[in-house]
């Protein structure tokens, strides 16, 4: 991609989570994210259909950034994955504007709708469902466990980060951990 196409869509992101961040999404207008990104209306029309379509990009985006930042192309051991789960804080806690943005702007679920999708993906595919787990319901496990890590990122990004991504991550790989990969029943 031309850098100058690159540089004009990032400022346009850049002003339209500024602008999400300042008001419910509802109320922001093309004109207010071109002129704040220093564009004219064509400009934003060029690039996307709607506002609509610049959160899904935006979504999309940030969320792609946020994973190949963090997520290793080998598969992930019992191991890697607290160090996975770490980066993953960190790479939150430096970008923390964009992500609190996006997953507690009012009118847009749609981050933590696709975060969790993720996490719900990410859970089902390394669950353990043998020892004390073998009696239970998959699914529900899946869902329990993504909602209840999804829920506690979000309570860390609203509440500030009131603890330091290190031990956040060790008190949620402990809670993780015995159900993820539990000891023999």
């Amino acid at each position: 991609m031309d850098r100058r196409v690159l540089k004009t869509k990032e400022a346009i992101m850049k002003a339209f989570v500024e602008l999400i961040a300042e008001k419910n999404f509802e109320q922001v207008t093309i004109n207010e994210i071109a002129e704040r990104s220093n564009v004219n209306r064509g400009t934003v029309y060029l690039h996307y259909v709607d506002k609509f379509d610049l959160l899904n990009q935006c979504i999309e985006v940030y969320l792609t950034q946020l994973f190949e930042s963090c997520m290793p192309a080998e598969d992930i051991t019992p191991s890697s994955a607290k160090t996975l789960l770490l980066r993953t804080f960190k790479y939150l806690e430096q970008h923390a504007f964009i992500y609190t943005t996006l997953l507690t702007s009012k009118g847009v679920p749609t981050f933590r709708n696709r975060l969790m999708e993720c996490m719900q993906q990410g859970i089902e595919d390394h669950i353990d469902m043998s020892g004390i787990n073998q009696d239970m319901n998959k699914e529900i496990m899946v869902q329990f466990l993504a909602s209840a890590a999804i829920g506690l990122l979000e309570w860390w990004i609203i509440h500030s980060m009131p603890y330091p991504a290190e031990d956040i991550v060790e008190q949620l790989w402990t809670l993780l951990e015995r159900h993820i990969f539990p000891e023999p029943a």
